[in-house]
């Protein structure tokens, strides 16, 4: 369990070239799209305090780009067990197997799921929300993005094209909407008067904000 602020040792890991698994032409400019996004969304006071990027990638871009005070980044693709890579406390990590998060109640100023709301198996969103809950502090923000829900077949003809990462496309488990992401938050704990949403990309991507 990572508690106030020790650092995990362990090996250093390279955030050089690729940004996602897999291969695409259009890979690398839709993550740092989405990147771009999701930074724009960060209130400037959160970041004084802790960031936790879920699905962090084997490749994490996001934490690597962002300015936090402390950033913390878990994912089931990192190798080796927990390490530092710069200034980023890196995790292995399944959040969708493993129903808790090892992080102590409180703990983070912002959580974000960039592009992996949609991997996780439905029957298990619920826990898996609950528990992004549970690690925010009072105040803290939840922010996710995900392909908007008619993009589905779009998106798996791009991956046949060789244009968007197949291995990340094949593990879709569920599509979204704006009204049916916020069913989940809200039955996670979430107060509904505190989420926002919003699209990017000409409508094929969606953002959404939680507050604690």
């Amino acid at each position: 369990m990572v508690g106030c602020g020790e650092r995990c040792e362990g090996e250093d890991v390279n955030l050089s070239g690729r940004v996602t698994r897999g291969s695409g032409l259009l890979e690398g400019f839709l993550a740092r799209q989405r990147v771009r996004v999701a930074d724009r969304r960060i209130p400037v006071g959160h970041r004084e305090g802790r960031l936790l990027d879920i699905g962090c990638g084997a490749f994490p871009y996001f934490l690597a780009t962002t300015m936090f005070r402390e950033k913390y980044g878990v994912d089931k693709f990192l190798t080796g067990g927990p390490g530092i890579a710069g200034d980023i406390r890196l995790v292995r990590h399944d959040v969708e197997a493993d129903g808790r998060l090892p992080f102590s109640d409180g703990f983070f100023d912002v959580v974000t799921m960039l592009a992996v709301f949609e991997h996780i198996e439905p029957a298990r969103l619920d826990g898996a929300i609950r528990e992004v809950r549970r690690i925010l502090r009072p105040g803290g923000m939840y922010l996710l993005t995900t392909p908007a829900s008619w993009t589905d077949g779009l998106l798996r003809f791009l991956a046949w094209a060789g244009l968007v990462s197949r291995e990340e496309i094949e593990e879709h488990k569920d599509v979204y909407d704006h009204s049916k992401i916020v069913g989940i938050l809200r039955a996670a704990g979430f107060d509904g008067g505190g989420i926002d949403t919003g699209h990017f990309e000409g409508f094929a991507n969606l953002w959404v904000t939680a507050r604690k």
